[in-house]
C-alpha cells in the first residue's frame, strides 16, 4: 500500500504543489496527517503559538489520481482513521460570536485526552465514544488557491461529521490529476464545532479512491450506507441550506428518476441537516436511501 506522508505541512488546496503520491483509480492508500494545531499541543501545558506557526489545519497531499480530468469526480471511501499517538487535544479559544452572551474573558483551556478501548477519556469520570472523522478533504481548484480554513465547492474545511469511516465523499475534479488533499482528523466532534476545535489528533487515514469519469458535480457529496447528502458552505447558513437542498433535489432528479417538484416535496418531510463549523455556515442536507429510491 502506498503511503502519503504528513510532512512537510501544507495549508492550501493547491494545484502548484509537487505530488506527494500518485495512484490509479481503485487504489487504496494510507495518508498520514498532523493535527489541526500543527503538532504544537501534546500536553495540557502546551499552548498554540501562532507567532511560530500562524496557519492551522495542515493537510497531506497532493495525491494525484491518474487519468482524472476536469469535469470528472473522485469517490473517496474512508476506510479507517486511526490515532497516531493514542491521544487527542482541544482548546477553548476566543468564543467568536458567542462573546455577545458569554463575554471574551475565556481561559485558554488546553485539554489533552487519551484514546483507548474505543473511548476518549475527556476527564476521570467522563468518556466520549471514539467517532473519528476528517475536518478537511478536498481537491485543488483550477483558479485561485484556497487555504485550509474555509470550505467551498472543492471541499476544504467542511468539518462535517459524516466524513467518517464507512462513508464515501464525492469531490469535483477541476485540474488534471485532481490533486486530492486530506487531514484535520478529529477523534470526535459535536455538530457546529462550537469552539472551532474538535478533539484534534494526528492520524493515519486509509482511503480508497475511485475515479468517476464524466460525473460532473457542483460540490461535495457524501454517501453513507443509509443516506445521501450534499454539502454547501457559506453565510448566511440559511442560504447554504437552500443551496444544499436544491443540489440534493437535482441529484434525485438526474440520477434517480425523480420529478424535481416531487423531490422538493419529499425532502420537506424527511430531510435532515448536519452542521459543520457554524462560523463558516457549512451544512449537509441529507435523505435516507429508503426514501430516495421511491420516485413514484
Amino acid at each position: 500500500m502506498k503511503r502519503a506522508p504528513a510532512y512537510p505541512l501544507i495549508y492550501e488546496f493547491s494545484r502548484h504543489e509537487s505530488p506527494r503520491c500518485r495512484i490509479a483509480s481503485g487504489e487504496t492508500i494510507l495518508v498520514e496527517s498532523e493535527d489541526a494545531f500543527s503538532g504544537q499541543v501534546r500536553t495540557s501545558d502546551d499552548r498554540r503559538d501562532k507567532t511560530k506557526i500562524p496557519q492551522g489545519n495542515p493537510v497531506a497531499g497532493p495525491i494525484v489520481v491518474e487519468g482524472a480530468n476536469r469535469g470528472d469526480a473522485l469517490a473517496v471511501k474512508i476506510d479507517q482513521i486511526k490515532p497516531s499517538i493514542g491521544q487527542c487535544a482541544t482548546r477553548t479559544a476566543a468564543p467568536g460570536q458567542l462573546c455577545e452572551w458569554l463575554g471574551a474573558d475565556v481561559p485558554h483551556g488546553t485539554h489533552v485526552c487519551p484514546i483507548r478501548d474505543g473511548k476518549i477519556f475527556w476527564s476521570e469520570n467522563l468518556s466520549i465514544p471514539y467517532a473519528p472523522m476528517l475536518g478537511c478533504i478536498g481537491t485543488a481548484p483550477f483558479w485561485g488557491v484556497p487555504s485550509t480554513y474555509p470550505a467551498g465547492p472543492h471541499g476544504g474545511n467542511m468539518d462535517i461529521v459524516e466524513v467518517c469511516p464507512g462513508n464515501i465523499v464525492y469531490l469535483p475534479v477541476f485540474v488534471p490529476g485532481a490533486y486530492l488533499y486530506l487531514g484535520d482528523a478529529h477523534a470526535a466532534m459535536g455538530h457546529g464545532e462550537l469552539s472551532a476545535s474538535g478533539l484534534e489528533m494526528p492520524a493515519e487515514t486509509t482511503v480508497t479512491v475511485d475515479l468517476k469519469a464524466g460525473l460532473t458535480i457542483n460540490g461535495p457529496r457524501i454517501e453513507s450506507p443509509t443516506e445521501i447528502m450534499c454539502v454547501v458552505s457559506g453565510c448566511p447558513m440559511e442560504r447554504s441550506i437552500a443551496q444544499a437542498s436544491s443540489e440534493l433535489i437535482l441529484w434525485l432528479e438526474r440520477d434517480l428518476g425523480w420529478n424535481r417538484w416531487r423531490a422538493y416535496d419529499i425532502l420537506t418531510h424527511v430531510a435532515k441537516i448536519s452542521v459543520g463549523y457554524y462560523g463558516l455556515g457549512t451544512v449537509a442536507v441529507k435523505i435516507a436511501k429508503e426514501y430516495a429510491q421511491r420516485p413514484s
